[in-house]
């Protein structure tokens, strides 16, 4: 593999770790917010840790685009963290958005898929 291939190997692998660190932060912020009942910072740093995601996504589509058109990267350690990583970003986002919809229920607010 080519050293510039290398190194656009490792920008996304980076993207993906911040990204998803990032989302997964933006998610237990979340989590807070509805803890005090500020819904509104909660449903905020959902969509913020949406935003991430969907960055760390673009990263990871590099990857396979690349990977589609024979340019094999080297899997190594980092790579694996990487897609750890992003996966638990993803399922904790996901969890987080349920709780958020818990803490609204408790106090009252009409959540989306109430009826």
């Amino acid at each position: 593999m080519a050293e510039e291939e290398q190194e656009q190997n490792l920008e996304a692998i980076m993207g993906l770790i911040m990204n998803g660190g990032n989302a997964k932060s933006s998610s237990f912020e979340a989590i807070h917010a509805a803890k005090k009942g500020d819904f509104e910072t909660a449903d905020a740093k959902l969509k913020e840790a949406d935003h991430f995601l969907t960055e760390a996504h673009n990263s990871q589509t590099g990857m396979l685009t690349d990977e589609a058109n024979g340019k094999h990267a080297k899997v190594t350690l980092l790579t694996v963290h990487s897609q750890d990583h992003i996966m638990n970003a993803i399922t904790f986002r996901d969890l987080a958005g349920e709780i958020v919809d818990l803490y609204k229920r408790l106090d009252g607010v009409k959540v989306e898929d109430d009826d």
